[in-house]
């Protein structure tokens, strides 16, 4: 869109709706918002209705980037811890190629978990002595200890779960979803996006959360710490709210009187983007601002949650979205790439992000919104059962995508189950496998959609998030 500023421009007779609103409506964006227009999406969804009923009518993805350790966390196993220090078998690894950081090691030793496993809740779930607050909703989460990927890498993994494929370029699950289904509530995006501040590892470039080929209404809105969650929002100086809402009048005004033949969608969909993001300035600092929620409520996200752009923040930021409708709710939590001094990083990183999730699903569930709220947490990838260089008290571990594990809860999951299981070394899929596709294919069908007909004509064929794949997991659905 042209950036120059729309005082002093003159009609100039003959000038097309759609060239003079890019020459207008380039002047609004200078003062308010390009991103954020980008980010909008109209109402009404593409399906119109569900394929399904829908057992969810939202998700809140709380995103582990760099690979948590499933078997420091979820997935006990002894054998391992019996066999430290030996050789990696030959017959457990089966030829499979490793990464480029380990691949050329001389020596694969087994490293077995440090950290102590009991069970929990009526389920009798195993957890690591590292989560103490899940823990104590073990009942209330689905553990699939199964899934796998072909992805070996940060950037073609964090694609991969983002967008179904390895590859840059295809919408991220949220767009899908604002495609699909469009908003439930007017005065907010439909796709919001979160990332905790002030952490190190991989990158998190804004394309996981874009369109990809669907119109760009569809990508995710970030919400940012401080001030101005959301950036250029506010009115720049010397415009006022009621000058703001003239102008939108006005321009309504001037092209429906320009409107002699079919409704031009575009100059339609621009136009209520201006007008979404009119509302969102009363809207965005309703949402963000905390000072009404209780003292228990925010002693139960813990310490953190007064700190702006922490995971506890965001995830209680997620809560007060979720009770306003918002669609898709993205929390990106960088720094479990533990190559090195995997104890000391583990437990930071757990610390940050235990407490808080737990409490999320807890007020969720106090509320009444976690029956029809889907949560999701995890990782692009695992991490290998053999430590990353010389076997030492401060170990790491290397990528793992053969199997790894998240936890589900909520929207049409069941709670207090373990699902799949991989090999005593926690290196190969033992039973009933979950690839991508498939998490992909029931994250869909809880929201109702039959992922086989959620689709975009681009380029000369039909394209989905499952691409051609992908099979529901039954046995974790209610």
């Amino acid at each position: 869109m042209n950036n120059a500023s729309c005082t002093g421009e003159e009609w100039i007779p003959g000038l097309g709706k759609r060239e003079f609103l890019k020459r207008f409506g380039g002047g609004i964006g200078g003062f308010a918002l390009a991103e954020l227009l980008a980010g909008s999406a109209p109402a009404t969804g593409s399906l119109g209705d569900t394929h399904l009923p829908a057992r969810a009518k939202r998700v809140i993805y709380l995103f582990q980037s760099g690979g948590p350790s499933q078997m420091d966390l979820y997935d006990y196993k002894p054998m391992l811890n019996k066999h430290h220090g030996k050789q990696l078998p030959d017959e457990v690894r089966k030829g499979q190629r490793l990464t480029g950081m380990s691949g050329n090691q001389s020596s694969l030793p087994l490293a077995g978990s440090p950290f102590k496993f009991s069970q929990h809740g009526q389920s009798g779930q195993w957890m690591s002595e590292l989560l103490p607050h899940t823990a104590k909703i073990a009942d209330d989460i689905c553990v699939v200890k199964s899934m796998h990927t072909e992805a070996i890498n940060h950037g073609p993994g964090v694609t991969m779960l983002q967008t179904g494929s390895p590859f840059p370029g295809r919408p991220s699950i949220g767009s899908w979803l604002s495609y699909g289904l469009g908003s439930a509530n007017e005065n907010l995006p439909s796709f919001v996006v979160m990332v905790t501040k002030n952490k190190g590892g991989q990158p998190l470039v804004s394309r996981l959360w874009g369109s990809g080929f669907l119109p760009s209404a569809y990508q995710g809105v970030r919400f940012r710490s401080g001030k101005d969650p959301v950036l250029y929002l506010n009115n720049p100086d010397g415009i006022s709210r009621d000058g703001r809402r003239k102008m939108l009048e006005g321009l309504r005004d001037l092209h429906e009187a320009g409107t002699d033949g079919p409704v031009d969608a575009a100059v339609e969909a621009r136009i209520a983007e201006y007008e979404l993001a009119y509302r969102m300035q009363v809207s965005i600092p309703e949402v963000t601002d905390i000072k009404d929620e209780p003292e228990h409520v925010l002693k139960m996200y813990g310490n953190d949650v007064r700190n702006p752009g922490s995971f506890a923040a965001n995830c209680l930021q997620a809560r007060r979205l979720a009770e306003r409708d918002v669609r898709f709710i993205q929390l990106y939590h960088p720094g479990w790439d533990q190559h090195g001094g995997l104890p000391g990083a583990i437990r930071k990183q757990c610390r940050e992000t235990d407490q808080a999730s737990a409490a999320l699903v807890t007020d969720l569930k106090q509320r009444g919104l976690l029956e029809d709220t889907l949560v999701v947490w995890g990782g692009e990838f695992g991490r290998t059962n053999y430590c990353q260089g010389k076997l030492s008290n401060n170990f790491g571990r290397d990528h793992h995508p053969r199997c790894f594990s998240i936890w589900m809860a909520g929207g049409g999951i069941k709670g207090g189950i373990s699902y799949g299981e991989s090999d005593p070394y926690c290196y190969n899929v033992l039973k009933d496998p979950v690839h991508v596709h498939d998490f992909h294919a029931t994250m869909l069908n809880c929201l109702g959609i039959d992922h086989e007909r959620l689709t975009f004509r681009y380029q000369g064929r039909r394209f989905r998030l499952t691409d051609v794949h992908g099979k529901l997991i039954k046995g974790i659905l209610t």
